[in-house]
This record gives structure tokens, C-alpha cells and sequence, in this order.
């Protein structure tokens, strides 16, 4: 790791921030440091000043105006499972990390209103278990939640497994605290759904990967804890079947569909290379498979009834050749398992170009089959490792080198691998950051793709709300 020269001006900065915040909380030694440098894959390690964890929003405020009085940059962070160079710092040695692991409370739970205001450095699972130990629901779920943070799931507008039914982590929030670019606190943590009293503030900071400002605290929505959940695995030959699926459940499950997850054989074949206790429950083969979810109201029995007839249409239809449903909380797990563990079978194969893409729902088929047969084409051998949450448009459309190849060596194609992806997603009019975030890593990436007025608005934006350029510079623009 590079070494970073302290000079007397930093010597100051750094005891002032000592002061604001308590010398415990003032991380300068490498090995301390060490985990808040390198991003959530391992492909990148940056240089930092120091890692910073203040212990409430005036202390994230008081270094933010040290930050402006010595001109230092600011690389916010939470738990650090980015996946586009977001949350640490570039080489240069500037900016000082501000972790948020800190601003972990839970400071209030209204089960009327049926909101929770917490605080950003709040970790996902805890927020769901909180939530049910109160009755009520919080449905933000993705792999990384028993170590990702709400101020990241907001800094990124995280997505999940349940958008289909409740949306993007942006509908479940209400309102804001946020830090500005200068140190001043803006409180809008308001519990309202319906507020037209000027901008919409809060959405702009939601989705900034705090380019903008720092989020510290969120009022998110809850929902009524469903009566029942059921989970079905459906093989199938195409993902146009999967659309036309899709659509059947639609139509018969209504709101209760919460879930909808793609996932290819060759998905499942790596969980069960790497994860061999792990069993498909399904015999034979299938080009593809859906996970479906539903959350009924009513009852277990009204949920089984449903969902089993919608599979037996399908079936019939030529849609489906087979499915199972889950016949207990067990089984249910070991189902949404194998979804789960598809990010981690990539990473135990070795490594892989990812995309984060979304598309309009209807293209996503033809998408598919548009952009396999380029890749082969041009990467003969390349496989490819798609999944994603068919209900909302959101691929991940992840490419493996052939087996015969090294890594390091395919991975020297990357930039050519994203420009075929990346190209056929904006000729299908979608877009190559659906819940990622932008980052660093396709931060000169997005150019290419949106228009001279967009970026010219978001640059606007940008020199408003931070003129110092000192919030997270580099990342997004």
C-alpha cells in the first residue's frame, strides 16, 4: 500500500477531528484501516488519510466542516458491499474514509403509521428483525443484508427480491437526514406519504451514492406481516417462457406475487459445484428456472391453492415442464438458497465481468438471446451466468471466462465484453446500472449512454450542492 506523507496541515486536521470526535474514532494505522480500503470483491485497494467513524449526525457533521476548512475529500461509507468502486477511496491519499457503522440506532418504531426511523449505519437484517419483532414487515431483502447498511441501500437505491411487489429501496423511504457537502444538517425525517411542499429533496440524495451529501438517517416504510409465504422452483425452456409466465402469475396472484427470479441452469451448476450439500429439488434438467414468492393475506392454504393452480395452468400451457412448491418454511429456505448462493458460486469459480442491467420487461427475452449469440460470437467459450428479478426488469448479466482460459487473461477483455453487453442494453432501451450504482467503475461508462443535456443537468446538480467537490469525488461524475 502507498504511503501517505503527513504534513503539518494534516497533522492539524487530523487533531482537530480527534477532538470532534474522540481519538479512538480517528483510524490512521494501516492494519485498522485496512478493511475499510479494499471494495466488498477484491479487485481494488485505495489510499485514505484515515478512516473516520463519528458516533451520531452532529459528530458526521463537525468532521464534514473540518473536511471544508482543510479541503480534505470525503469517501462515505457503510458496510462496504459496493460492487462498483463506490464506498472506498482512489490512490491518491486525499480523502478520509467516513465509515457509519457507528449511527446504528433504531430511534423510533411507529406501528400505526407503520414506519421505522433509524439510523444509516443500521445493518438490513437488523432492521427486518426489528421490524417483525413488532409485528410488521420490512421488505428490502438482497444477499448482502446481513452486513450491507440502510445509508447504503438508500446511497445506492438498492433493490432486492421484493420490488416487484414493494419497490425499490427510494418507495420505501419517507423521508431524510442529511448531511450537506458544507457541514449543515438538513432534517426531513418525516413520516408523511403525501408532502408537496416544494422539491423533492429527498430523492435526490436517494440513488447519489453520496456524491451530494451524506445520508445519516432514513424513515422507512413498514407493511403488515403477510399470513403466509410460499415459495415455488418452476423449470422451464426460455425466458420468453419466463415472461409469459410471468404474466400468468400476474393476472392470477395479483398483489400477493412478490417475488420473481430468473436463474439459468448453468446458475444452479455452479451452486451445486461449489455448494455440493446444496440439492436442486427438481429431477432432470432445465434451460432455465423461476423462483416465485407469493405473500397472501389470507392463508397458507388460499397461497398453495393459488400458486399451485397458476403452475398447473402454465404447465398445461407449454410454459412450464415441471415445479415444485415448497411444502414447508424449510424447504422454502433451501429454494431461495440457491438464489442466494449464485453470487457466491461466481466468486468461488474464480473471477468474471458483471453487469447490473435493466431492461424493459418485454425485451428481456430477446435481449437474452440477442446478446448470447454476440458474445459467443466474439468470445467463443464465454459463459454466461444469468439471473436476476425478472419482475422488475433487473438482469444480472454476469460473463464467464471459457474453461480452458485463465482469468487474468479473459479479464483483459473486460472493456470489449462490456461494450457488447452495454451497447445491445441500450438498443434495447435499458440500462447498464439497474441497482448498483455507477461508482467509479462506470462512472466513464454512463457517457456514453446519456445524452449531453442529462449530463450536463447532473453536473449542475452536482456543482450546487457540492462546489467544493469534496463529497465523494470521482464516483458517478
Amino acid at each position: 500500500m502507498p504511503e501517505v506523507v503527513t504534513a503539518p496541515a494534516d497533522i492539524d486536521f487530523l487533531s482537530a477531528c480527534q477532538r470532534a470526535i474522540g481519538a479512538a474514532y480517528v483510524l490512521t494505522d494501516g492494519a485498522d484501516m485496512a478493511p475499510h480500503l479494499t471494495d466488498w470483491r477484491g479487485r481494488f485497494t485505495g489510499v485514505a488519510r484515515a478512516v473516520m467513524k463519528p458516533g451520531s449526525t452532529a459528530e458526521v457533521a463537525a468532521i464534514v466542516r473540518l473536511c471544508n476548512q482543510y479541503q480534505v475529500p470525503v469517501v462515505p461509507q457503510g458496510g462496504n458491499t459496493g460492487l462498483v468502486l463506490g464506498s472506498v477511496p482512489d490512490r491518491s491519499g486525499s480523502a478520509i474514509v467516513l465509515s457509519l457503522t457507528r449511527l446504528n440506532r433504531i430511534r423510533t418504531l411507529d406501528p400505526v403509521n407503520n414506519t421505522i426511523t433509524l439510523e444509516a449505519g443500521c445493518i438490513l437484517q437488523n432492521v427486518q428483525e426489528a421490524a417483525r419483532a413488532a409485528g410488521r414487515l420490512f421488505p428490502l431483502s438482497l444477499a448482502a443484508e446481513g452486513s450491507c447498511s440502510i445509508g447504503g441501500n438508500l446511497s445506492t437505491n438498492a433493490g432486492g427480491t421484493a420490488v416487484l411487489r414493494y419497490g425499490n429501496t427510494r418507495e420505501l423511504c419517507l423521508g431524510l437526514e442529511v448531511v450537506t457537502a458544507d457541514g449543515a444538517i438538513w432534517d426531513g425525517l418525516r413520516g408523511l406519504r403525501k408532502d408537496n411542499t416544494g422539491y423533492d429533496l429527498r430523492d435526490l440524495y436517494i440513488g447519489a451514492e453520496g456524491t451530494l451529501g451524506i445520508i445519516t438517517a432514513a424513515v422507512m416504510k413498514l407493511f403488515a406481516q403477510p399470513a403466509a409465504e410460499l415459495t415455488a422452483l418452476v423449470a422451464l425452456d426460455t425466458p420468453q417462457q419466463a415472461l409469459q409466465l410471468l404474466t400468468l402469475a400476474q393476472q392470477r396472484c395479483g398483489a400477493a406475487l412478490t417475488g420473481f427470479e430468473l436463474m439459468s441452469a448453468f446458475c444452479l451448476q455452479l451452486v451445486a459445484a461449489h455448494f455440493p450439500q446444496m440439492r436442486l429439488p427438481l429431477a432432470g434438467g432445465a434451460p432455465q428456472y423461476v423462483l416465485i414468492q407469493l405473500s397472501d393475506s389470507e392463508s397458507a392454504a388460499h397461497a398453495n391453492a393459488l400458486l399451485e393452480s397458476t403452475i398447473a395452468d402454465a404447465i398445461e400451457r407449454g410454459l412450464a415442464t415441471d415445479a415444485v412448491v415448497a411444502s414447508s418454511i424449510a424447504q422454502s429456505r433451501s429454494i431461495w438458497a440457491l438464489r442466494e448462493h449464485i453470487p457466491l458460486a461466481q466468486a468461488a469459480d474464480g473471477k468474471n465481468i458483471k453487469h447490473d442491467v435493466s431492461l424493459p420487461i418485454s425485451a428481456i427475452g430477446a435481449f437474452i438471446t440477442a446478446t448470447d449469440a454476440l458474445l459467443a460470437a466474439q468470445f467463443p467459450g464465454c459463459r454466461l451466468v444469468t439471473f436476476g428479478h425478472l419482475g422488475d426488469g433487473n438482469l444480472h448479466y454476469n460473463v464467464t471466462p471459457p474453461v480452458d482460459m485463465a482469468d487474468i487473461v479473459f479479464l483483459e477483455q473486460q472493456n470489449a465484453v462490456n461494450r457488447v453487453v452495454h451497447d445491445s442494453v441500450h438498443a434495447f432501451g435499458g440500462s447498464i446500472s439497474a441497482e448498483h450504482g455507477i461508482g467509479a467503475l462506470k462512472r466513464d461508462e454512463i457517457r456514453r449512454y446519456k445524452s449531453p443535456v442529462e449530463m450536463e443537468l447532473m453536473r449542475t446538480i452536482k456543482k450546487a450542492l457540492d462546489p467544493g467537490n469534496l463529497m465523494n469525488p470521482g464516483k458517478v461524475l
